[in-house]
């Protein structure tokens, strides 16, 4: 895995829209917070284009991202939301591209499947954090101090969380390669080049917005597909508004009760609750390096810096 270059102050980063489309209103305050730190946001040529639930025709979106890599001035891609649509985009993205000019790409939720296809075809370490949109709303101090922290600082991120822990679902303590992101996207991508080799690595898990039955059917198909027998260790986020989701023609189930019930006999250490996707103040994890994960303390720490 290559290793991108850290960014500082003064740098240009790319914005890019890879999923649904973004408002001006949606990303001021993301961009003034770039740039009270210093950077030079470069908005991508489609950022504004909005075609139905996408945020422009899916070659747009992708010329975006080539661009932004192939441009030598600019020294980070930060995606400005999620949503849906990057997997129809990665058809017309020549990841070359990225292969040739490795640099930070920042995203979630959606932009799990733009995690998945760097890291499969361009072999590039990403970071699972905030987007612009993140910070339409007000979020904590220490989430946009963290995200910063993860771009800026080439070394490796303190044990994580900085303050209290995750909960422990099966004790233990594991070593490998972090990887992961949201519940539907991994699954949508087993069967594709974009599948990921989840052997030997500490699984993180997440999404919103989806029912209980599916949140349960997801990570059936993760088992079944084969992803989540070779991980060493599992970190779960939440699967957000769940609980709040359920089909009253099918019944009732928590999300914490479904989870135990796929991940808590697995006899691999993981943990629950921990601050990252999109819960309301998340941590910026990168992917694609080497963590040690100790479940009972309900802690993340990595071993090695995602930047050079």
């Amino acid at each position: 895995m290559m290793k991108p270059r850290h960014i500082r102050p003064g740098d240009r980063v790319g914005i890019v829209a890879p999923a649904s489309p973004v408002t001006k209103e949606q990303l001021e305050p993301g961009l003034r917070l770039l740039e009270e730190r210093g950077y030079v946001p470069v908005l991508g040529e489609h950022v504004w284009e909005r075609d139905g639930y996408l945020a422009g025709p899916d070659q747009h979106r992708a010329e975006d991202i080539e661009r932004m890599f192939a441009d030598d001035s600019i020294r980070a891609v930060i995606c400005a939301r999620g949503g849906y649509g990057a997997a129809r985009m990665l058809d017309h993205l020549d990841t070359s591209v990225i292969e040739e000019n490795p640099k930070l790409l920042v995203g979630f939720s959606d932009i799990t499947m733009l995690h998945l296809a760097c890291h499969a075809e361009a072999g590039l370490v990403t970071l699972y954090g905030p987007m612009l949109i993140t910070f339409s709303v007000q979020r904590p101090k220490w989430v946009a101090d963290m995200w910063f922290r993860a771009m800026e600082v080439p070394e490796p991120l303190p044990a994580l969380p900085l303050d209290g822990h995750a909960t422990c679902l099966t004790p233990g303590v594991a070593e490998g390669l972090v990887l992961g992101g949201c519940l539907c996207l991994l699954t949508d991508s087993i069967g594709t080049p974009y599948e990921p080799d989840t052997a030997e690595s500490i699984l993180l898990l997440e999404d919103v917005d989806e029912q209980p039955h599916r949140v349960d059917a997801m990570l059936q198909h993760l088992k079944q597909g084969g992803l989540l027998g070779p991980a060493e260790g599992i970190v779960v986020g939440e699967m957000t508004r769940t609980d709040e989701r359920p089909d009253p023609g099918i019944g009732v189930r928590t999300a914490a009760s479904i989870l135990a019930d796929h991940l808590g006999g697995r006899g691999v250490p993981t943990v629950t609750c921990f601050p990252f996707g999109h819960m309301t103040a998340p941590l910026t994890l990168p992917l694609g390096i080497r963590a040690r994960l100790d479940a009972e303390a309900g802690t993340l720490a990595y071993l090695e810096s995602a930047t050079s």
